[in-house]
C-alpha cells in the first residue's frame, strides 16, 4: 500500500474553544489508484491532506492521534528534516488557487527550475531546460518563450497546468490535488482532469483528489470517500456510489448535481448547514439535516458498517438508504 491513514484525529485550539476538524479518518491509496475525497466545505478534507503532507499550521492545529503510513513509514514519527525530503520529491500537492500559490515576482521557469536546483543539484541552465520540458508535458503552448513569463501573464487554466507541472517535477509516487478545478470554467475543468488522469497513468502515481463536486470525479476516480464533520461516512468503489448510495448524505450530494434530463426544475439542496466543529451534534453528526433520522441517530454514533467487502457506510439505516 502506498499511503494508509489510520484513525487520524486533528483539532484546532482557538479562543472560542476546540474545533475537532478530523475525527478518526481511515483511508488508503495504492500506486496507480485514484481516491476522491468528497464533502462540503469544513468537512475535514483539506485538513486531512495537510496532515498527510506535513504542512498543517501547528499551532493552532494539532494531530492528537493516529498514523500516516507512507510506503510503510509512519510520517508522524519522522523529524521535520526527513519529512521535508519526502515532500515534493516523493509526495506533492496541487493547490486550488494557483495564483496565490505561485510567487508573483519570479518567472514560472525559475519556480519550476527551483525544484531541480534544490532537490537534484542541477545547474540553472539544465533546470531551465527541464522547466521547458515540463511545460511542454502539461501542454502549455510555446513553452520556450513562455518559460520567462510571470504567473499573472497566464490564464487560470494555464496557471493550474503550471501547478501540475511543479507537482510532477520530481516524479513523486503520490499527488494530492486539493480542489484543482474550482476556479476554472467547465471546459477547462475537463481538460485539467483529463490531463491529470493521463499523467497519473503514465507515471503510475497514487492520486488523492479532494473536491466537493461529484460531477468532477465520475470519470477519473477508482474509489470515493465521503466526509462529513471530520469523519468518513461512506467509502466505496466509484460506480457503486453513483449506482446506489448507502448514506443519506451521499444521496443528498448526488441529488444536488444538475441533470440534463431535469432541465428547468429546481435544484435539490441538502437542508441546513454543516455543523460547527466546536459543537458537533451527538449521535450521528448528520442527523439534524437527515430526512431518514430517527431517535437512535440522535444518541448513538454509527460505526462504519460493512456494506460489502469493498464498501462501508456510517449510517444505522444504510440498508434502507441503499434500497430506497
Amino acid at each position: 500500500m502506498l499511503l494508509e491513514v489510520r484513525d487520524l484525529h486533528v483539532e484546532f485550539r482557538t479562543r472560542d474553544g476546540v474545533a475537532k476538524a478530523v475525527n478518526g479518518v481511515n483511508y488508503a491509496v495504492d500506486a496507480g489508484e485514484t481516491l476522491a475525497v468528497l464533502g462540503e466545505s469544513g468537512s475535514g478534507k483539506s485538513v486531512t491532506a495537510q496532515a498527510v503532507m506535513g504542512i498543517l499550521d501547528m499551532p493552532p492545529g494539532r494531530i492528537t492521534s493516529g498514523e500516516i503510513l507512507f510506503q510503510g513509514k509512519d510520517l508522524l514519527k519522522l523529524k521535520e528534516e526527513e519529512r521535508r525530503k519526502i515532500r515534493g520529491a516523493e509526495m506533492a500537492m496541487i493547490f486550488q488557487d494557483a495564483l496565490s500559490s505561485l510567487n508573483p515576482v519570479l518567472s514560472v521557469g525559475d519556480q519550476l527550475g527551483e525544484m531541480f536546483t534544490v532537490h537534484r543539484g542541477m545547474s540553472r541552465k539544465d533546470a531551465r531546460a527541464k522547466a521547458v520540458e515540463l511545460m511542454d508535458r502539461v501542454r502549455i503552448p510555446a513553452a520556450k518563450e513562455r518559460v520567462k513569463q510571470y504567473p499573472h501573464q497566464f490564464s487560470g487554466g494555464m496557471r493550474q497546468r503550471i501547478m501540475i507541472a511543479m507537482a510532477l517535477a520530481l516524479e513523486p509516487a503520490l499527488i494530492i490535488a486539493d480542489e484543482p478545478t474550482t476556479a476554472l470554467d467547465v471546459t477547462v475543468q475537463a481538460q485539467v482532469m483529463d490531463l491529470l488522469a493521463e499523467l497519473q497513468r503514465e507515471y503510475n502515481m497514487g492520486l488523492i483528489l479532494i473536491t466537493h463536486d461529484l460531477g468532477v470525479v465520475a470519470d477519473v476516480a477508482d474509489r470515493i470517500a465521503v466526509m462529513y464533520a471530520g469523519r468518513i461516512v461512506e467509502s466505496a468503489p466509484v460506480h457503486d456510489i453513483y449506482k446506489a448510495p448507502a448514506h443519506p448524505y451521499t444521496r443528498g450530494l448526488l441529488d444536488s448535481i444538475p441533470r440534463l434530463d431535469q432541465k428547468g426544475q429546481e435544484l435539490y439542496a441538502i437542508k441546513g448547514l454543516p455543523p460547527n466543529l466546536m459543537r458537533i451534534p451527538s449521535g450521528c453528526a448528520f442527523h439534524p439535516r437527515c430526512p431518514m433520522a430517527q431517535d437512535v441517530c440522535r444518541t448513538d454514533e454509527p460505526p462504519l458498517y460493512d456494506v460489502s467487502e469493498e464498501r462501508g457506510s456510517a449510517c444505522h439505516f444504510w440498508r434502507e438508504c441503499l434500497h430506497g
